[in-house]
């Protein structure tokens, strides 16, 4: 990293200061200079003259610098603040993954209460929040189904005052939006509360509406014991559902009948009593009656035939899992249990997880649809770690940013230490034995950040988290500059020693000093410690919802050894 004396006060100042240092006093900076700059700055080690040239005809709008193969300093000023030179490295936008991998070894963009827009108790159901669900890459959804009125089966959230959509509609919605930017399957999760006369709508409309998307057989092809892989299953939707029992037969030939598991209603039972008393505390005592009593769902034999890799279970125990569970049933659990088996047995848990799908979903009691921080449950190698995607903040900021990876497809491959089977991992433990990566960031300064409603400057620092295991999640500050919103000058520097980079996301969050102990959001951005670029970087700004915040931006220097 390049020295300095005296610190520059703008970016522009900044950017002017790399610039004429590789000019080394000419006029523009020609495309060797700029390939140096590349190499010795940025870690660009792959770049090459026609690297360097291309940046120059993407970058350079003077046509005489054209010509001669330089750069003027706005176009080099063009290049620093743009995707080029972005710390998201944008080989990662597109797949570059394995995805012959069985489902069970990808992290899965996952939705729950798909259908709500609001709150639990009060808000609305609409079939917009499926569609743009699936615009953000989601690849499992959550479908309520209860009996509705004509034979017409509804989605809403059971013994609350949301709004009711029909169950078809939700199906055409996904049908129409399941592929439009990942061609990797979609996993229908239904919370089934419908009788078996309702049920058998549902697999009609389920077999009409999705037609050939819709996963009605097991594959051709042996898969080893093992769940099929995104490849396998492109343009597939897979439903997640209870199963009716199955005859099969012993190795001496004899037909044995399996038992048949309560599967994911009995298994939530604990959850939705929670649930349900949470609501009765809401409602005024008479409108919550008496404690109902839970009615077992049996499921119908046409909804059940829909039921192929995903078939759900009940939780009973790690070794319970290890000795019964067959490779195509997958647990749901409440993150309450989920974080107490990680805490207790996480080497199990992320063993268990290297054989089956699991699902995480948000505790009954979050009645405002509020989310946990999914990092918790992608340390031990949890799939489908299901969150409230209406519900801004910190948990969903960490998951556009996990999968804003690999192309943004919604599924992102586990990094090997989740994965191995000769050495057991646990992320509560605190990893000694492995030296750690030294992630220097430089924190130099701001531009154009958005202004408050009010139009007072704003008093801005940046907060710097990485989110990781336990013993690798830190988070520091810059100072607060008074008064700037143009072009705040921060540069300071942030060490942070992290044992499990490929587990962790660094999260940049500008922030409004407005007390002494208070401070509001500005804007953030998430971003994958591996898909981290080296050198100089732009980052650009995102919105609470995760909107672009453009041009808002920060300008730091990344080093990692």
């Amino acid at each position: 990293m390049m020295k300095k004396n005296k610190a520059p006060s703008s970016r522009r100042a900044e950017i002017q200061h790399l610039y004429d240092c590789y000019a080394c006093g000419q006029k523009t900076l020609p495309a060797c200079a700029l390939l140096r700059f590349l190499h010795k700055e940025q870690m660009e080690l792959t770049a090459n003259e026609e690297v360097s040239e291309s940046l120059i005809d993407r970058h350079e709008i003077e046509e005489t610098a054209r010509e001669s193969r330089s750069m003027t300093f706005e176009g080099f000023l063009r290049y620093m603040e743009s995707r080029d030179c972005c710390v998201f490295n944008q080989n990662h936008t597109s797949v570059y993954q394995d995805m012959d991998q069985p489902l069970t070894s990808y992290f899965i963009s996952s939705s729950h209460n798909t259908y709500l827009t609001g709150d639990q108790l009060v808000g609305k159901s609409h079939l917009d929040a499926y569609a743009c669900a699936l615009r953000k890459g989601c690849r499992c959804l959550e479908i309520d189904c209860w009996d509705g009125p004509d034979m017409e089966p509804v989605v809403y959230h059971g013994y609350t005052l949301t709004t009711k959509i029909f169950f078809k509609d939700v199906i055409s919605t996904v049908e129409q939006h399941a592929f439009e930017v990942s061609t990797y399957p979609v996993i229908l999760s239904l919370e089934n509360h419908c009788s078996k006369k309702q049920q058998e709508v549902m697999a009609q409309y389920l077999i009409s509406i999705l037609g050939d998307k819709l996963l009605r057989t097991p594959l051709d092809h042996q898969t080893n014991g093992d769940v099929p892989s995104p490849n396998d299953l492109k343009y597939k939707i897979l439903i997640k559902n209870k199963k009716l029992k199955i005859k099969r037969e012993d190795t001496a030939g004899t037909e044995i009948e399996e038992s048949n598991d309560e599967g994911e209603d009995e298994e939530e039972e604990d959850e939705e009593e929670e649930d349900h008393q949470t609501k009765a505390k809401f409602w005024s005592p008479r409108k919550a009656g008496p404690k109902v009593k839970k009615r077992k769902v049996v499921v119908a034999e046409a909804l059940s035939d829909l039921v192929i890799y995903t078939r759900s279970v009940k939780f009973i125990s790690f070794s319970h899992s290890r000795d019964n569970q067959n490779y195509f049933e997958n647990t749901s659990m409440a993150e309450k249990k989920a974080r107490k088996l990680a805490k207790a047995s996480g080497a199990d848990f992320v063993q268990h997880n290297q054989k089956f799908l699991s699902r995480i979903y948000p505790a009954g009691s979050r009645t405002s649809s509020s989310n946990y921080n999914p990092q918790e449950f992608w340390n031990v190698g949890s799939q489908l770690v299901a969150l409230n995607f209406q519900s801004l903040g910190l948990a969903m900021d960490l998951n556009d940013g996990r999968f804003q990876d690999n192309g943004g497809c919604g599924y992102v491959l586990k990094p090997a230490v989740l994965m191995s089977s000769q050495r057991s991992f646990d992320p509560a433990c605190s990893q000694r034995s492995i030296k750690p990566t030294h992630l220097l960031l430089k924190v130099i300064s701001g531009s154009n950040l958005p202004v408050p409603r009010s139009g007072k400057a704003l008093d801005p620092f940046v907060r710097v988290e990485i989110h990781g295991i336990p013993s690798d999640s830190r988070r520091k500050n810059t100072h607060t500059v008074k008064g700037n919103s143009l072009s705040p000058h921060w540069d300071t520097d942030m060490n942070f020693a992290v044992s499990i980079p490929e587990l962790c996301l660094v999260r940049f969050c500008v922030r409004d000093q407005t007390g002494f102990l208070s401070s509001d959001f500005v804007g953030q951005y998430s971003v994958p410690f591996t898909s981290l670029k080296k050198g100089y970087r732009w980052v650009p700004l995102r919105s609470r919802d995760g909107c672009s915040l453009d041009p808002a931006s920060l300008f730091i220097f990344v080093w990692c050894s």
